[in-house]
């Protein structure tokens, strides 16, 4: 029977007022597991009036207190672990040993946000000119909404949440409807952990919540993964109501293999990014650009063999390699895609159409693909496929390489695997993209330094997590003092100096 879900608002499960609902898939059966609530214009404002009430009094809070609650939080994660990813696995589809790791980087950013005492420092100057003290401050926002998506249930959450609530503000998690019991199980470890209510809140719904958010007037920033298409609504529509909007989006990941390349190495590396959660991750490699022919071949003659091998399977199979996409929309959309490539003359050498296993006939699984001969023209390459496909080009020149990925229209990440250091300096030098591996197939910062791209994989000018999150969740107050002790005799009326 399938569950009930709810929003989660100051604290407590709600229903909702709108009528409207959407289904839960298992997607490796096919089954629904769950219906939820679809928020109206007027629920995302009663959630948003919870909210500000409640970060009036957190933003308040003394930060080692907010700090103490976070750590608590974090104590919960960890010994909940297994039991999100249970839930996490049975809603989007993927592995145990996957949505372990998704949630060990969302607790990497957790424990950074424990640092808040001195990541929110201010900063300060001493008789700056006439005995006047200088000095400035961080404030919260007030109420800020995060936009997530369903290939990241946990960590994106987290990312955005966890600083928001440090900085001192209300946060909303408008989550995706395609998994949200991820969601809502950290909004009731947050409730455990001591987090009052009202400051984490989960509205579920569509593009009226959505709308929702981005107008609302007591919701001055918004954070956003997703599409493209819909960052750049989100950034276009928030932007216009007067909030602080970043919005990270799709991409179109290459992988540069050198000829002095370890080819075993970077064999390795492409199966991991290239096919690791079924490609629906922002940072899968997608495109292997061996340079030269050799390489190519070199390349193809290892990398072949592996992709056939790759096994599908439900999230709680231990052996699986790829599990089923998030619902059966993407698979058709995939297997319309690879379709379209065999159209446009790339070779097809590995086919995951049609994949299937006894017991989960009807899951949403797209087996692992393989495509040599792509070029530039071709919509397997223009397009975020977002599935367990790999497409192989093979440039005559490493000038070709690059030219090849500055003239993408994505700039998320890029990874070139090489032995010669100075190939790999310039590399990093020359790509303009926003995250780069050397050797590193998928090049996610730890949670002390920034996320983000470049070009149409970002809107706004902040990155993710790191120091730039305390900048983006928080405004600035700058304050000049000076004590009666100080102060000269007589008006001044000529505009005033540090004389």
């Amino acid at each position: 029977m399938a569950e009930q879900l709810y929003h989660w608002i100051g604290g407590q499960k709600v229903e909702g007022t709108s009528g409207r609902s959407g289904e839960v898939f298992n997607p490796a059966t096919g089954e629904v597991i769950g219906t939820l609530p679809y928020a109206s214009s007027a629920d995302m404002d009663a959630a948003v009036k919870v909210a500000v009430e409640a970060a009036k009094s957190w933003g308040a809070t003394a930060v080692p207190k907010r700090a103490a609650v976070i750590f608590a939080f974090r104590e919960l994660l960890v010994q909940n672990r297994d039991a999100l990813a249970e839930v996490l696995g049975r809603e989007h589809g993927k592995t145990i040993a996957d949505a372990k790791g998704e949630i060990q980087r969302g607790i990497d950013v957790v424990e950074f946000a424990c640092g808040i005492p001195h990541l929110i420092k201010g900063e300060f100057n001493s008789n700056i000119g006439g005995e006047i003290d200088l000095f400035s401050v961080r404030e919260p926002l007030g109420v800020v909404g995060g936009i997530t998506p369903f290939n990241f249930p946990v960590m994106i959450p987290l990312w955005m949440g966890a600083m928001a609530i440090a900085c001192g503000n209300a946060y909303i998690n408008k989550c995706s409807e395609r998994d949200p019991g991820a969601p809502m199980m950290l909004a009731e470890l947050w409730q455990k952990a001591g987090l009052p209510d009202g400051v984490w809140n989960v509205v579920h719904g569509d593009k009226e919540a959505v709308d929702s958010l981005l107008t609302h007037e007591d919701v001055p920033a918004i954070s956003f993964v997703g599409s493209t298409g819909v960052g750049e609504y989100v950034y276009q529509t928030g932007s216009a109501h007067n909030k602080r909007v970043q919005a990270f989006c799709g991409a179109k990941n290459h992988m540069v293999i050198m000829p002095d390349a370890d080819m075993d190495q970077a064999v390795d590396a492409l199966i991991g990014a290239g096919y690791g959660s079924a490609g629906e991750r922002c940072m899968a490699i997608s495109v292997a650009v061996p340079v030269g022919q050799g390489t190519a071949d070199a390349l193809i003659e290892k990398l072949a063999p592996r992709v056939e091998s790759l096994t599908i399977g439900p999230y709680d199979d231990p052996s699986a390699d790829i599990n089923p996409l998030i619902t059966a929309q993407a698979q058709q959309r995939v297997e319309n895609l690879i379709a379209r490539g065999v159209e446009e003359g790339a070779d097809l050498l590995v086919d995951g159409r049609g994949a299937r296993m006894q017991g989960y006939e009807n899951g949403f699984f797209v087996g692992g693909t393989l495509f040599n001969s792509v070029t530039t023209e071709m919509d397997i390459y223009k397009q975020e496929i977002f599935g367990p496909v790999l497409s192989v080009m093979s440039p005559s020149s490493y000038e070709e390489a690059v030219s090849m990925i500055n003239d993408h229209e994505y700039g998320n990440g890029v990874a070139v695997f090489t032995r010669d250091g100075d190939t790999a300096r310039h590399f990093s030098n020359a790509v303009d993209i926003g995250m780069i591996g050397v050797n590193v197939p998928i090049p996610v910062p730890m949670a002390f330094h920034n996320f983000g791209g470049a070009k149409r994989s970002k809107f706004g000018d902040t990155q993710m997590h790191g120091p730039e999150s305390i900048r983006f969740f928080t405004k600035m107050k700058t304050i000049s003092a000076r004590w009666p002790s100080g102060i000269k005799e007589g008006a001044q009326l000529a505009f005033p100096t540090n004389g």
